[in-house]
């Protein structure tokens, strides 16, 4: 029973989509687990042979348990293989599906309730997620509002992790003032390349420009474990995003800098969409390596956040204003934003917090080499 972040403890197990004997491989999804958040998908990260089922469903157990065994392809005894977690809308019922229909279902926002399978014994096939996406798109559906208990859990998993975070990690606060008026400009010349659904909102360059500073300072992409600094090579960006019935969650993007813009874009695009249908991925929910909060569109000038442990930074960005801005002896108007970080005064300080941000703003005043 892995963690799904901070504040989780346990889970019940709600169904097996395995029996032993069943052989599996890397990405199958192997039963469902019941979380206060939300339902999870227990993804495996292996190929073998299904050894054992040690949990039963109804089962509560806590993180940590062991929910089954798994005999590893090349291997003459059983191992237990790391399972992880990914976010998908309550299961209902007993479904019959195979691994892949339910994979595809996930990405395509499929409920499998809804769709009547084709294969052996009634099973649902990747097939009849196919044909029920293209039914959707021509017929789309209002998706229902999330149950009063689900939007308590959320309220209370958010409050347990928040807690932890002020309990445990000695913040310390950074502002700066960014002048956007290049970054502006360059994705205004960018855009007019761009169809209306192609063109690029201006928080993905604060995301990769943030990305590009974590490279510059790679103490801030990094996790506080076990009372020591643990730098994480890749750089997963955390977005914050507001659910419609209340909370919000913090899912990855993943290889951030890695990305170029319009990459970035769909990224973002596509996660917003899942996140606020309840269909994430166990790694954008468990492998942040840092935090990005945007308020800017709900007119807050700047945001002072709280650290999502085990992370050790998080990142702010408020509302773009036209400002009063003094360069070169001359004072004009400008496009500018307020940038701050929370840092975890254990794993740095003023100094190296100071450097991120000076970082940030180089990357936004060259947006071409973005």
């Amino acid at each position: 029973m892995p963690s799904l972040g901070a504040d989780m403890q346990e889970g019940t197990l709600i169904e097996w989509n395995v029996k032993p004997g069943d052989r599996i491989q890397r990405g199958d999804i192997i039963g469902i687990v019941r979380t206060e958040k939300a339902d999870i998908e227990v993804e495996v990260y292996h190929e073998g042979v299904v050894e054992q089922l040690l949990a039963k469903a109804g089962e509560t157990l806590p993180v940590g348990a062991v929910l089954a065994v798994i005999r590893e392809e090349g291997e003459g005894a059983p191992a237990a293989a790391p399972v992880a977690l990914a976010i998908t809308p309550p299961a209902v019922g007993r479904l019959r599906a195979s691994p892949l229909a339910r994979r595809e279902a996930q990405q395509l926002g499929i409920d499998l309730a809804q769709i009547q399978g084709s294969g052996p014994h009634g099973e649902i096939t990747e097939a009849d997620v196919h044909r029920a996406a293209e039914t959707a798109k021509k017929a789309p559906v209002e998706k229902p509002a999330a149950p009063p208990e689900l939007r308590a859990g959320i309220r209370r998993a958010i409050a347990a992790a928040m807690a932890r975070s002020n309990r445990e990690i000695p913040h310390y606060y950074l502002e700066t003032k960014i002048d956007l008026s290049l970054a502006l400009k360059f994705l205004e010349a960018e855009n007019q390349k761009r169809s209306v659904k192609d063109r690029i909102l201006s928080v993905v360059l604060l995301i990769k420009a943030v990305a590009r500073a974590l490279r510059d300072v790679p103490e801030l992409n990094a996790y506080w474990v076990e009372d020591q600094l643990q730098r994480k090579e890749a750089v997963h960006i955390g977005f914050a995003i507001s659910l419609r019935d209340g909370g919000l969650v913090v899912p990855a993007i993943m290889d951030a800098d890695r990305k170029n813009l319009d990459e970035l874009m769909q990224a973002l695009r596509d996660l917003i969409t899942r996140a606020r249908a309840g269909r994430l991925r166990s790694s954008e929910i468990t492998d942040a390596t840092v935090t990005i909060t945007n308020l800017g569109d709900l007119g807050v000038e700047t945001v002072h956040g709280v650290i999502y442990p085990p992370q050790v930074a998080l990142v702010g960005f408020g509302r773009i204003v036209e400002s009063p801005w003094a360069e070169n002896g001359m004072l004009g108007i400008r496009p500018i934003v307020s940038a701050t970080l929370a840092g975890d005064h254990r794993a740095t300080d003023g100094h190296r917090g100071a450097q991120f941000l000076t970082t940030l703003n180089q990357h936004l005043q060259e947006p071409e080499k973005l």
